[in-house]
């Protein structure tokens, strides 16, 4: 039985092990890195621009060339949060800079263990399993200028396409499997990142203290779920109140058309109580 990825306690403990950072980190970027500590909780001080931001997982080569950071989220997520993190591991490079040079090159991947909640700006829903960002300019002709190399990749196992490279989806089905699936996984460890990463979230080879601090985390995470579930839903509540339209009630609160709708139909509880 797997221990689950959508824990804090048991994704730390598979991605900070250096072979399986090593072998992830070359599955989604495709490139090999040497790295000589893996921190958690990363912060910077002093700060970078106006957000006291804190870094799951983070790592620079040794030839200090190559910064890797990878966060998970569960709940609560917003594309501009990423973007904000991803820009300011770039910008946090001037803070010693004697000139504009940037001499390290940012690969931030984003792991997602809930389906998207958002939407394009036309309104259509993401639905992706892979969504890459790459900061290079282009020419008029569309072609790219390797400048920078910074890149952003989003990983959403909730979202399957036939199209995602079989590297890649070793570790999205690994990641999948051991929240939906952990009794009976069915998972490549012919992939010696996998097979490590299997070894060391199995929960016969979790200790009691890490059982214990999963346990703990588990119960917190539902807890805060629960809380925002309940705040959004009033949220939506006054909001239908005030008569605004479905599409901005979603659009403000981030839940479905169909939960609103659902909303919508349940009694007032203020007209009940009179």
């Amino acid at each position: 039985m797997l221990g689950n990825l959508d824990n804090e306690v048991i994704f730390k403990k598979a991605f900070t092990n250096k072979i399986v950072f090593k072998a992830f980190v070359k599955d989604i970027l495709g490139i090999e890195v040497d790295v000589e500590k893996i921190e958690t909780e990363k912060k910077f001080s002093p700060k970078i621009g106006n957000v006291d931001f804190e870094l799951d997982i983070f790592a620079e080569t040794k030839d200090k060339r190559i910064v890797i950071e990878i966060q998970r989220v569960q709940y609560d997520y917003h594309f501009d949060r990423f973007l904000h993190y991803f820009l300011m591991l770039i910008a946090q490079q001037q803070q010693s800079a004697k000139a504009y040079n940037i001499e390290q090159t940012v690969y931030m991947i984003i792991v997602l263990t809930a389906p998207y909640t958002i939407s394009e700006k036309n309104g259509r829903a993401v639905k992706d399993e892979v969504l890459l960002l790459k900061i290079n300019p282009q020419s008029l002709n569309g072609v790219e200028r390797d400048l920078y190399g910074h890149q952003f990749v989003c990983l959403n196992p909730n979202h399957p396409d036939k199209n995602t490279p079989p590297q890649v989806r070793d570790w999205l089905d690994l990641i999948y499997q051991s929240i939906h699936s952990p009794e009976r996984p069915v998972l490549n460890t012919n992939n010696k990142g996998i097979k490590k990463a299997v070894e060391l979230i199995s929960y016969e080879n979790l200790t009691p203290e890490e059982r214990a601090k999963a346990k703990n985390k588990e119960a917190a995470q539902i807890t805060i779920a629960h809380l925002k579930r309940v705040e959004k839903h009033d949220i939506a509540k006054k909001f239908i109140s005030l008569g605004l339209d479905d599409a901005l009630i979603a659009e403000g609160t981030g839940l479905t058309i169909e939960k609103i709708q659902e909303l919508r139909q349940q009694p007032d509880e203020e007209e009940e109580k009179r």
